[in-house]
């Protein structure tokens, strides 16, 4: 049975532990609040891009002609991955990793590469077999808009370049506080505006200047757009998880001290009465 002082210093502990989950609890939901906003703000701006690019379908005559429409043969893919920077948010991470070795272990006829974004995820794939051609970290959970520009700077110029055939982006999509999916989205070529079949467009364009031209001024827009919205609903549903897991750490560890501290009132009780019995036992030797 272990001493007062084991326990007392058990007790200490815990208690300790969840100070620090209850504080990392309030700082995660006050961060999930700020992304829930950039979630809200991203959302329509990107319908609103996709809807503006299927009426210019639409209304173009021509066939729509950029780079990032490309199809070609896929000799060559590229996974983008997006986790967390730092652990304690559940399984956030662990369930990005665990669909992208499956996405990985499929045979598609063609090489991989990955880019990964944030630490969780290059710190397990780097030990693998699949090459890292670039990795970005240090967000920690907050959108930095020069990053995600290089990132999209890197990811289309590879594209055009034909180093790579197909883009794919792998994050975790924010649909509550408690709700989050994994998506998978083809991030480039992209696909060409859907224009639904019989249905009329009742809107005429005159094009100034040339479809082409408005499409070039348009795509880097609409890939930068793709990105944001990719990054702030990962880094969303991160807080999200953080917040979970810490406010589960906090109930679990006032669980414990609970527990701790009837095995406390246990061993203390046994001493004291070991201590009388003592007494008792001395006295009734000196009475005989």
């Amino acid at each position: 049975m272990p001493t007062l002082r084991e326990v007392k210093k058990r007790i200490r502990s815990v208690v300790s532990t969840r100070r620090i989950t209850s504080a990392m609890e309030m700082v995660a939901a006050a961060k999930l609040r700020r992304a829930q906003q950039r979630v809200e703000q991203a959302r329509p701006y990107a319908a609103k891009l996709d809807e503006m690019l299927s009426h210019l379908a639409a209304g173009s005559t021509g066939e729509i002609v950029h780079p990032y429409f490309e199809e070609r043969e896929v000799k060559k893919r590229t996974l983008v991955i997006v986790t967390s920077d730092r652990g304690l948010c559940g399984s956030f991470n662990s369930n990005v990793i665990r669909r992208a070795v499956d996405w990985l272990q499929a045979d598609r006829g063609a090489e991989v590469e990955l880019v990964t974004i944030g630490k969780k995820g290059n710190d397990f794939f780097k030990r693998r077999k699949w090459p890292i051609t670039r990795y970005y970290a240090d967000f920690e959970g907050v959108l930095d808009y020069a990053k995600a520009r290089s990132i999209v700077a890197f990811l289309t110029e590879r594209f055009v370049a034909g180093d790579t055939d197909e883009i794919n982006l792998l994050f975790t999509r924010f649909i509550s506080t408690v709700r989050y999916k994994i998506s998978l989205e083809k991030y480039l070529p992209i696909s060409r505006p859907a224009v639904e079949s019989g249905k009329e467009v009742n809107l005429e364009y005159i094009f100034e200047p040339s479809p082409e031209e408005i499409y070039a001024a348009l795509m880097p827009g609409y890939t930068t757009t793709k990105m944001v919205t990719a990054l702030v609903e990962s880094f969303a549903s991160e807080h999200g998880s953080r917040m979970i897991a810490m406010s589960n750490a906090t109930k679990n560890s006032a669980e414990m001290i609970d527990a701790l501290t009837l095995d406390y009132n246990k061993v203390r009780q046994a001493q004291i009465t070991k201590e009388l019995l003592e007494v008792v036992s001395g006295a009734e030797a000196l009475r005989g």
